[in-house]
């Protein structure tokens, strides 16, 4: 731990594991260190990165304007998966932002990321540890596997527990807007904090959140969104189903959280078994799977 909060306080790179995924990580007031983020990935600059913090103090350190909404919200959700975007201090270098004049922040929940973020003494910015609109990384294999040995370190924290990125909320300028959805409810969020506008589509250029873009979190092996009782697509291919049989299937499980925890993990899995295609059965259109239906619907685009 010291060695990986020496290289992120030098300005390199760090994975490092998450409760939602792997980041990819550097030394958030660091712009040359940050820069080196959107190069291995090969991140276009109009897709902001979120800053990971280890409280709700630092929060508000990188935090021009912190309304009583972020407070209530992340008393009620940090440490975890959700990301609260807030008008940014000066300090806070423009690259992270992608030039905007919001950041996201968020408190992980994962002990190691807490630990590296404390042992370096500085916020960490940090997307997913993987080449941009890839798959997102849920161990340490899928880092190596995606950016081998363009990153400086990668400390191996075992599979990630809830399996897909944060909710990201805007809290900027008076108004709550849902940018991302993540494994915590829209209604959850709304009683700490009041009504919540969703943003389906990202507009042009600078996102206002990561995840946004039509085409992300995407398997190389083809994904195709299917109803329930919808034949497979031709072909040799494997299906992801919650209730129907399928002769080369997989049942996945009817709950959203324990969805959402294996869901990357199971498509990288079949993205090494050599298929044509994997057919996926879109999940119930219920506001606790908002997060899974999200990575589904941009990763079959």
């Amino acid at each position: 731990m010291s060695h990986a909060a020496a290289l992120i306080r030098a300005g390199k790179l760090v994975a490092f594991p998450t409760e939602t995924v792997y980041g990819l990580g550097a030394n958030a007031l660091d712009a040359q260190a940050v820069a080196r983020i959107f190069e291995v990935k090969g991140r276009p600059r109009t897709s902001p990165l979120i800053v990971h913090v280890d409280s709700i103090e630092m929060a508000r350190g990188l935090a021009a304007e912190w309304p009583p909404a972020a407070e209530a919200l992340a008393r009620r959700f940090w440490p975890g998966p959700l990301t609260l975007v807030a008008r940014k201090a000066a300090h806070v270098p423009d690259v992270v932002t992608a030039g905007l004049a919001t950041v996201g922040i968020r408190v992980p929940s994962h002990p190691i990321a807490l630990a590296l973020i404390r042992e370096a003494g500085v916020p960490i910015a940090a997307p997913s540890a993987n080449r941009f609109t890839e798959l997102s990384p849920t161990t340490a294999e899928h880092v190596r596997r995606s950016l081998g040995a363009e990153v400086d370190c990668v400390l191996d924290g075992g599979a990630a527990a809830v399996g897909i990125e944060s909710t990201v909320l805007s809290v900027a300028g008076g108004r709550l807007l849902l940018l991302r959805p993540g494994t915590i409810p829209l209604p959850d969020i709304e009683v700490i904090a009041g009504p919540v506008s969703i943003v389906s589509e990202a507009p042009e250029g600078p996102h206002a959140s990561p995840g946004m873009h039509t085409r992300h979190y995407r398997p190389r092996t083809p994904l195709v969104l299917l109803r329930p009782g919808d034949p497979d697509p031709p072909g040799k291919g494997v299906r992801l189903s919650l209730m129907s049989p399928a002769a080369h299937g997989i049942r996945m499980p009817y709950d959203p959280l324990r969805y959402a925890a294996l869901l990357y993990q199971t498509l990288h899995r079949l993205d090494q078994e050599g298929w044509e295609w994997i057919a996926v059965e879109e999940p119930p259109d219920e506001p606790a799977w908002a997060g899974v239906r999200d990575r589904l619907r941009r990763a079959a685009r």
